[in-house]
């Protein structure tokens, strides 16, 4: 007769430790953090900024469903096409001709993504891709800032621009905290910085409102917080060096960290699980890597800006360290 009490020993394979946790899920649950900073960018520079971040995000969207919707039915659901397409907008200048920003996102998920073979298989972020390719192909419009004083309910008559065609400016322009200091050697007060109402991208300004949103994805265990950590200390303590050698010619790490697009890159880019090392010795190599390399070209390069070219470059090597950091196997 058939025992039906339960079996002392029950050999299985893995996994053996289940989660709720899914794709899906998460990518709507970073989305979700990205709102409070869309509010920020729409209070600063307008509602204008919500047309900026819809038609990069239709511009991925679409693309996805183009070239995927026969091969992949189900290919939105993952919702990662809307997070890279959120992401790209907040990326790009409030005054960003719509139908450049919606090039970005197909670009972005084109190149970036799809090419590769789709979810999972992309050796660099499909966001910074996107921006990547507007910043070689539209450099002048990617680089026309807006001054946060238009009002709430302000919409630039740039944002439509026809395509091809000499995009109007009706709009106060203003240069970026980092451009002051790169082209000018003007230091923002870190008090601006950490408010927002600054130039620059439409969701990078306000520091403290990014690192609350960091705080908060790092308590809900979406990344691993050793990635946005390692890129913040590397830029705080390379920066650190340089401004102990000459503190008239080069800013302090404070102004460092809370300028330009650092926060925003280690919390949202840094953080990508598919683009960056599994391991965690490789976790901090990879930040101290775009850190080092975010100061170098902040210093020393062309462009007041460098976390895009910093990010994507370490994209790049990512599968190296994966290699050089596994720990050995049991008994190896």
């Amino acid at each position: 007769m058939k025992s039906s009490r339960t079996p002392h020993l029950v050999l299985t394979t893995s996994p053996f430790l289940h989660t709720e946790a899914t794709t899906p899920k998460i990518m709507v649950e970073v989305v979700l953090t990205l709102v409070p900073v869309l509010l920020a960018a729409c209070w600063y520079f307008g509602v204008g900024v919500l047309l900026v971040v819809a038609a990069a995000t239709l511009g991925a969207v679409g693309t996805e469903w183009v070239l995927f919707r026969k091969t992949q039915p189900g290919c939105l659901r993952d919702n990662s096409a809307l997070l890279t397409g959120i992401l790209l907008g907040l990326i790009l200048p409030p005054g960003f001709p719509l139908w450049m920003a919606f090039l970005g996102g197909a670009v972005g998920i084109g190149l970036g993504k799809l090419i590769w073979g789709g979810l999972g298989q992309n050796v660099f972020n499909p966001a910074l891709v996107g921006r990547a390719f507007l910043q070689a192909s539209f450099p002048s419009a990617i680089t026309t800032w807006t001054a946060p004083e238009g009002g709430l309910f302000s919409i630039p008559s740039s944002l439509f621009s026809v395509p091809l065609m000499q995009a109007s400016t009706d709009a106060i322009s203003a240069a970026t905290p980092l451009g002051l200091a790169k082209f000018s050697n003007e230091f923002t007060s870190v008090l601006l910085l950490i408010s927002g109402k600054i130039g620059g991208s439409i969701g990078e300004t306000s520091g403290l409102l990014l690192v609350l949103c960091g705080v908060w994805l790092a308590a809900r265990r979406i990344f691993e917080w050793r990635l946005p950590v390692s890129t913040l200390l590397s830029v705080a303590v390379f920066s650190g060096i340089f401004f102990l050698i000459d503190s008239q010619a080069y800013p302090s790490p404070l102004f460092m960290v809370f300028s330009g697009g650092l926060l925003f890159g280690a919390i949202f880019m840094v953080t990508d699980p598919v683009t960056t090392p599994t391991t965690t010795k490789g976790a901090w190599i990879f930040g101290l890597g775009v850190g080092a390399l975010v100061v170098l070209i902040r210093l020393f390069g062309g462009l007041p800006e460098g976390v895009m070219y910093a990010v994507l470059l370490m994209n790049a090597v990512t599968p190296y360290i994966n290699h050089y950091t596994q720990p050995k196997r049991f008994g190896g």
